[in-house]
């Protein structure tokens, strides 16, 4: 069901098409005029916007340029919106300035039924096939950026998980130590969801104070705090969409997990310093490097929001676990650390890989980057076993 917005000061206008796009089977709302037709489209994200350009307080053309400026709206989706612009005055000139602004089409009062239908049928088709082509992408990217390198059965496990999860709406914890790659699991999941064209949001929440952490996930009102110049939206409205990462959630308050614990049953949060509930639509995938059913033993989490966040559980491995990953993860981080240091790609040598493999790897995944990035910069064009007990 496409989410649609029509803004038109003209009552009769709003109402006769509302009732037929709705007859169409569309989610529609109005606006009585550009100022609140733009504060709606700032707060939710539309599919198809159908504006007037002749209104009192804001025209249409004023609204089409703050629509399609770059950042508007709280979703981010104002810019990509298709907008068709209605007019009782139409002419070229108007048209052409409506299309130059960004509009996606013009059409003249009185509204031909079928020229209504077509527009919004091919505006919302455009619309699906840019969020298809920006998904690709992302999971191009993904794979490319975000990969989980590795042949082992462990990580062929974990893999295997994400293929299955990832398209659902289940929610994940991931489990695993520092390093270990658990922030490439959640970008993964969210890269082959239908989400993937929507935001992810990351919150590390053991980087983040106390006191801080109920306005940084849920916002807050101007003058609810010291500091609290503006309002402000929390984690959970930027994600509305798509999805939210809690990263290190086993170093969440316990008065923030009964309030993430609420968002999660009912799908709305309040800002901090509002009586007001704002309905949010939200993926969340935590992580933490915890045992949190020891943590639950002794009272610092909640057992309810363990449950809620525990739908599926990933766990995943330390490097020592899986050294036969080792020489790919050395190849592949080599190409990547020399194509960001413009020089040529250095080989390792089969006893300088061994010589890694012999190592305990405390910080996995990320201490092992570390490494390679030291034993390009300051061994020779092949590294050594040599290279690796000097410099490693």
């Amino acid at each position: 069901m496409a989410k649609l917005l029509i803004i038109d000061d003209e009552r009769g206008i709003r109402n006769t098409l509302r009732e037929i796009l709705t007859d169409e089977g569309h989610d529609v709302e109005v606006a009585e005029n550009g100022k609140t037709g733009l504060e709606m489209a700032q707060k939710k994200a539309y599919d198809l916007i159908f504006s007037d350009i002749k209104m009192p307080e804001m025209d249409g053309m004023e609204l089409l340029s703050h629509l399609k400026a770059n950042g508007e709206g709280t979703n981010g989706e104002s810019s990509d919106c298709p907008v068709v612009m209605i007019s009782g005055h139409g002419d070229i000139e108007t048209a052409v300035q409506a299309i130059k602004t960004g509009a996606y089409d013009f059409i003249e009062k009185p509204i031909d039924l079928n020229r209504l239908l077509v527009t919004t049928k091919n505006a919302l088709e455009q619309k699906s096939l840019k969020q298809e082509t920006t998904q690709l992408r992302r999971r191009v990217q993904a794979q490319g950026g975000q990969q989980m390198v590795g042949e082992s059965p462990a990580i062929a496990r974990v893999r295997d998980i994400i293929d299955k999860v990832a398209p659902t709406e289940a929610r994940v914890m991931i489990t695993g130590p520092n390093g270990s790659g658990k922030e490439v699991v959640a970008r993964l999941l969210h890269a082959g969801s239908s989400r993937a064209s929507q935001p992810m949001v990351e919150v590390n929440c053991a980087a983040i104070p106390g006191e801080l952490i109920e306005s940084e996930l849920f916002g807050h009102m101007k003058g609810s705090f010291t500091g609290a110049v503006k309002d402000r939206a929390g984690k959970f409205e930027q994600a509305d969409g798509g999805t939210l990462f809690l990263d290190e959630i086993g170093d969440m308050s316990l008065a923030a997990q009964t309030k993430v614990l609420r968002a999660l049953q009912e799908s709305e949060i309040t800002r901090v310093g509002s009586d007001k509930a704002i309905k949010v639509d939200v993926r969340v995938i935590a992580a933490t490097n915890k045992d949190l059913e020891a943590e639950i033993r002794q009272g610092n989490f909640r057992e309810d929001l363990y449950h809620r966040l525990n739908v599926i559980p990933i766990q995943v491995p330390a490097l020592d676990d899986r050294k036969e990953d080792i020489p790919l993860l050395v190849s592949y981080f080599a190409e990547q650390i020399c194509s960001e240091q413009r020089i040529a790609v250095k080989a390792f040598d089969e006893a300088a890989i061994r010589a890694l493999q012999a190592r305990s790897w405390t910080g996995n995944i990320r201490q092992l980057r570390n490494v390679v990035e030291r034993l390009i910069i300051l061994a020779g064009p092949t590294i050594t076993a040599e290279d690796v007990n000097l410099y490693a």
